[in-house]
């Protein structure tokens, strides 16, 4: 652009832009310095007592030098603690909560894990924006799916069996008599899993379309000993076998469906008349305005790496995204011949569905 051309602009807010540019090129940064500090077990070392460069890298089995300056970048970017008196790092316990405790539902480390895995996969997507091809979940650096394990995980450990499932009429009762349950689009089966420790009367079928995930999903059932009450398949949204469900739930995947509605649809003749369709989606208001703050950008970013481009790998023209809010969700469950339907739970980033024939 010529300098005759340039739009006459405010500075103030120019460099605040410029500023806001800063940040998250150092953000960005954090995520590949959180990736090597969980890889290396820096941050659970840490938590252990505060250390200096040299101590940390001894506890670890690490080079001094690079440990040195990967405390600098976490700590730059808060995720660590440093007092310059001692010259030791330490983590707060907040930080620790976060950093170093995978139980935790507010652990940060699969998160992290899931979005370096994503922005892996950049070029192939920027390319289909002219194409308009699909980018299928397979396709991604497997990393994806390990954190989404973590991630996810520890989420339905914390919220799933203590929250949510109470929160559906009447749902409870029937997993602790005995009911059959069916986990759809399932992935590693952390919430299969999830509910079969706490209903132990009860029988779980968790269905994925890809396999590999399917055979890790399998193989924590065993370690677990769940695999008398738990067992996975191979199967699509559109197809997973049997009927007579006491429950059928999907977590975090029916926005990421071709046909989202097929699947809605499915899970109408699949379930008992006095069954129930738990729908658990991201966080989001009906209104575009409404979605841009952090959380709406967090979605919005791995909904056009992710989750739209599987939905056209499957053909769907009009994919609902990780942001489709409560009106296009309910508008697919009632399109589905549901006719009770209400949200029973929300929480930051989670809107759990009941959906009753």
């Amino acid at each position: 652009m010529d300098t005759l051309d340039r739009p006459v602009v405010d500075e103030a807010r120019l460099q605040a832009l410029v500023g806001k540019a800063m940040g998250d090129l150092g953000a960005t940064l954090s995520t590949a310095m959180i990736s090597i500090g969980d890889r290396l077990g820096l941050f659970s070392a840490l938590a252990t007592g505060a250390a200096t460069p040299a101590e940390l890298a001894a506890r670890t089995g690490t080079l001094e030098r690079y440990v040195r300056e990967w405390l600098a970048a976490v700590a730059a970017g808060g995720y660590a603690e440093y007092d310059a008196e001692s010259g030791r790092f330490s983590l707060s316990p907040e930080q620790q909560i976060a950093l170093a405790d995978e139980t935790s539902p507010y652990s940060v480390l699969g998160g992290f894990e899931s979005i370096l895995a994503a922005t892996r996969a950049e070029p192939m997507i920027a390319e289909r924006f002219t194409t308009g091809e699909g980018y299928a979940w397979e396709n991604h650096d497997a990393r994806l799916f390990e954190g989404g394990e973590r991630f996810f995980g520890a989420i339905y450990d914390a919220r799933l069996v203590a929250a949510w499932i109470p929160a559906l009429d009447g749902v409870d009762p029937k997993l602790r008599a005995g009911a059959l349950v069916a986990d759809v689009g399932c992935g590693h089966g952390t919430s299969t899993i999830a509910m079969a420790r706490a209903f132990p009367a009860s029988t779980f079928v968790g269905y994925d379309n890809h396999a590999p995930s399917i055979a890790r999903a399998s193989d924590l059932a065993e370690q677990a000993g769940l695999s008398d009450r738990v067992r996975f398949e191979t199967a699509t949204a559109a197809d997973f076998p049997g009927d007579g469900y006491d429950l059928v739930a999907h977590f975090d995947c029916l926005h990421d469906m071709g046909d989202p509605l097929g699947a809605a649809r499915r899970v109408r003749r699949a379930l008992k008349p006095e069954g129930t369709w738990m729908i658990v989606e991201p966080q989001a208001r009906d209104r575009l305005e409404e979605n841009l703050n952090p959380v709406g950008r967090l979605f919005y970013g791995m909904s056009t790496l992710i989750c739209t481009p599987h939905a056209l790998s499957e053909g769907g023209e009009s994919a609902l995204g990780a942001q489709a809010g409560e009106a296009r969700i309910r508008a697919i469950i009632e399109a589905a011949g549901f006719r009770h339907i209400r949200v029973a739970a929300q929480t930051p980033f989670n809107l759990v569905f009941e959906a009753r024939p």
